[in-house]
């Protein structure tokens, strides 16, 4: 299996002496146009101090958030860096997204996943369901903490369908309790691009690096 690993390019030395001769070029405008200003004055109504000083502050600060922008700029290239070599550690390990899609067992015949509970629950229904939304089986649990739990169903007897999902319901006593669901899959190669990492998925799928909520 060939996997890949992509990153940005980092700023070139052009672009970095472009913006230097740009602020250079600023300043020698407003220096300018600064003493074009005090030859010019009307000698019975000069400027003052405070006007001298408010001006040239200004230029300064122009120059100071500049210079903040190139700093950030480079540390989010830097950042983007180790995202990727943070992400080329997942490939060939199995990872919890958001989702309700099961993905079956190729030699077991088994679905599996898993749910975070936002609450102690009294009861708890896992129904699993086929591709249309027909329930093919029901797991029902009886107390569990909050928190993330982890569940599988033998789905063997339904090898006709290619794509399975289910659904979560949970309570405690009248009261219900919010499930988050999640959907298991392999991490086959990771890239980048404009800044971005992504995860090449089993299932075909190309999502973001910050959706992936585990690594098992």
């Amino acid at each position: 299996m060939v996997t890949s690993v992509s990153n940005t390019s980092s700023p070139t030395a052009t672009s970095s002496g472009k913006t230097t001769n740009d602020a250079a070029s600023m300043q020698d405008r407003f220096l300018k146009l600064l003493v074009a200003q005090i030859n010019n004055q009307d000698p019975l109504n000069p400027m003052d101090n405070a006007q001298m000083t408010t001006q040239m502050a200004q230029i300064n600060t122009v120059n100071g958030i500049q210079q903040v922008n190139e700093t950030l700029q480079g540390m989010a290239s830097q950042f983007a860096s180790m995202q990727v070599l943070q992400a080329a550690s997942l490939v060939g390990h199995q990872v919890l997204l958001p989702g309700s899609a099961l993905t079956r067992d190729a030699t077991t015949g088994m679905v599996g996943s898993a749910f975070d509970l936002g609450a102690n629950a009294s009861q708890v229904k896992i129904e699993i369901l086929s591709p249309v939304g027909d329930v093919l089986g029901t797991i029902n649990s009886s107390a569990m903490a909050a928190g993330r739990h982890f569940f599988s169903w033998d789905a063997s007897a339904y090898g006709n369908y290619t794509s399975l999902s289910y659904r979560i319901t949970a309570d405690n006593g009248q009261q219900s309790v919010a499930a988050t669901p999640y959907t298991t899959d392999k991490v086959l190669a990771v890239g980048a691009s404009n800044g971005l990492v992504s995860v090449d998925l089993q299932s075909g799928a190309s999502v973001p690096y910050s959706r992936i909520t585990a690594i098992l």
